[in-house]
């Protein structure tokens, strides 16, 4: 069935499972599967919300099961599964962890693939690009997709997408540890995501996709030389082309949808949705053209979008807008830092927000991303007791469905 803009939407969330004793990662999904099912099949479907797994085994997804209209119970939807699944995995000394990267975690030695449904593309995955990095086995999103019908839809969001893309993270940077140490980019996630794929870089292209505005365009932009870059490592054929696109933003036109993944897990499924909406009413004001005309969102070459994600992942909230054309966009001057631009699209949206999504954007925006929250928790303290405090902190706040405050 197709969908028009904005009429519904799809979640996903992922987590990590850890053991509750130390937080080291747990590689058991497939028990918790197990356990919820009765046997192991790689997706469950549980009411509203569907668990399945990820390519590395100690990372579960949650999503909407199917597309849903409703974002205003979403959380607690959502919510009700985490503290699901946290029940099940008591029994395994386990429970999920928040947050887009285990702090303490060092893939070369702890990452394993799962071993069940899909094994083989995961195996072929890991012969290209050893999956044994950050990049690959320690990193948790939120995926949003967007439904399009059409051309004519499909050139309006992908055009607004394109544009917000850089500054996302600004508001939802929430990796910044890795191996106990300050990364230096608040979204180490993203640093990582830009380069994971080295081997064929046809694949992430320039995290920001590029200006192409119809299914035919995309098609031969992106998905040919896709296909034809991985030839000769897919000899069976088995990859497609469709999960092969990892840029920023992927456009799903075999189900009429584009997916933004540049959105790191927060603490909550709280915080996420919010983000997700937030990003919504964002899009829903480009789309409409009150701010910027379609023709301008379209001449945005991905070089230069890409260049403000880049500072963007480093100071996340804090990051200054120099590109007197992108701060243009929204009406503001250069030298805007991220968090005000998004002030300034928090109050041309707000009439269209529930009380209690205005309460945690002003939260969000107020006590910044979750990142920054993460490191004045940390202080200059990076022991490893410190630093599994402050993550079993954010584990409660998981287990609550609660924002992570520092005096908390």
């Amino acid at each position: 069935m197709s969908y028009h803009l904005f009429e519904v939407y799809g979640i996903e969330l992922e987590y990590m499972l850890v053991s509750s004793g130390n937080l080291k990662v747990k590689p058991i999904v497939d028990k918790l599967l197990t356990r919820k099912n009765g046997f192991l099949t790689s997706d469950v479907e549980n009411g509203k919300i569907e668990w399945s797994n990820e390519l590395v085994a100690h990372v579960v997804e949650m999503k909407t099961n199917g597309p849903t209209a409703d974002l205003e119970t979403l959380d607690e939807l959502f919510a009700e599964n985490v503290q699901e699944m946290n029940r099940l995995l008591k029994e395994f000394g386990s429970e999920l962890l928040p947050t887009a990267a285990h702090p303490l975690m060092h893939p070369e030695t702890e990452m394993q693939l799962w071993q069940h449904n899909y094994s083989k593309i995961y195996a072929l995955y890991n012969r290209i690009f050893d999956c044994r990095g950050h990049g690959w086995s320690n990193v948790q999103s939120m995926h949003i997709n967007l439904p399009f019908s059409g051309d004519a839809e499909f050139e309006k969001l992908h055009a607004a997408i394109r544009i917000l893309l850089p500054i996302i993270p600004g508001l939802s940077a929430s990796s910044p540890i890795f191996e106990g140490k300050v990364t230096g980019f608040k979204d180490a996630r993203m640093h990582v995501y830009k380069t994971n794929q080295k081997e064929i870089p046809q694949m992430t292209g320039k995290v920001i996709p590029e200006q192409l505005f119809s299914r035919e365009e995309y098609f031969g932009g992106i998905f040919e030389p896709i296909n034809q870059a991985i030839k000769p490592h897919d000899s069976e054929n088995i990859l497609d082309h469709h999960f092969l696109n990892s840029r920023g933003a992927i456009a799903r036109f075999d189900r009429g949808a584009i997916e933004i993944r540049v959105i790191d897990i927060q603490e909550c499924p709280k915080a996420d949705v919010v983000i997700a909406v937030l990003i919504i009413e964002a899009l829903k004001l480009l789309v409409s053209e009150e701010l910027v005309s379609l023709e301008d969102q379209k001449s945005w070459h991905e070089n230069d979008l890409f260049e403000i994600f880049d500072k963007v992942i480093v100071d996340a909230e804090d990051t200054v807008i120099k590109n007197a054309a992108f701060a243009g966009l929204f009406d503001l001057e250069p030298g805007v830092t991220v968090r005000e631009l998004w002030e300034k699209i928090y109050v041309l949206v707000k009439e269209e927000l529930s009380k209690k999504h205005r309460e945690s954007i002003e939260f969000l925006l107020e006590n910044g991303s979750l990142s920054t929250r993460i490191l004045k928790a940390v202080g200059d303290d990076f022991s490893e007791e410190k630093i599994i405090s402050v993550y079993r902190k954010l584990g409660r706040c998981l287990e609550e469905n609660r924002f992570f405050a520092i005096n908390n």
